[in-house]
């Protein structure tokens, strides 16, 4: 097993770990009130998909394939947790390449009603230290909306580098948007691990 031997990943204020089924009531509520600040920024569903926002079944089957792409080495996704178990969102690694890449996506959302208190940056730094420090990847990305200024400054408070803009990188909502990319490689990780950790996780 790939994330602490089936332990949460703690930081100062949140903690993350695989979904469950038994999630599901919390993430439905926090998806729902939530609906129109996070689907501005997502891709739209397949044609006659199941929700699991209001399926039960179909959340399950979300989870299930997270817990397989984690069983195959191709993706790591967690829910965002308070420290006293509330959950406010997601934090994931996707897209994980072996072979000479070694790389993996960095993905995020939060529940609106929490956002821009720093409980992103903190989860998005404790995936950082998984995904390179557990995982031993060489390079993590996150590819971003222009416009998404929230979502960008979480990756520059962090100090993930511009590589520049993508043209036409992802379908989000039916359109093709560009993307703006930022990196971080093991070797900058390495030198800049007690600045993160100081700012962010608090552990030297």
């Amino acid at each position: 097993m790939r994330w602490h031997e089936g332990r949460p990943i703690v930081g100062p204020r949140v903690q993350l770990r695989p979904l469950k089924g038994s999630d599901f009531g919390a993430w439905r509520i926090v998806r729902e009130r939530s609906r129109e600040w996070l689907e501005t920024w997502e891709p739209l569903s397949e044609p006659g998909a199941p929700d699991p926002t209001t399926d039960l079944e179909a959340f399950r089957a979300r989870c299930s394939a997270w817990e397989r792409q984690r069983h195959f080495d191709t993706a790591y996704g967690f829910g965002l947790f308070l420290r006293d178990g509330e959950f406010v969102g997601e934090v994931s690694l996707g897209s994980v390449q072996r072979g000479p890449f070694q790389s993996g996506y960095i993905g995020y959302w939060i529940d609106e009603l929490h956002a821009g208190r720093g409980f992103v940056p903190e989860g998005v730094a404790l995936i950082m230290r998984y995904g390179f420090d557990e995982l031993h990847l060489h390079r993590l990305e996150a590819a971003i909306v222009p416009r998404n200024a929230a979502s960008r400054r979480v990756v520059e408070k962090l100090g993930l580098r511009d590589e520049g803009t993508a043209l036409r990188f992802l379908q989000i909502r039916g359109v093709w948007e560009d993307h703006v990319r930022y990196s971080i490689t093991a070797e900058e990780w390495e030198s800049r691990r007690g600045e993160i950790a100081r700012e962010f996780l608090d552990w030297p």
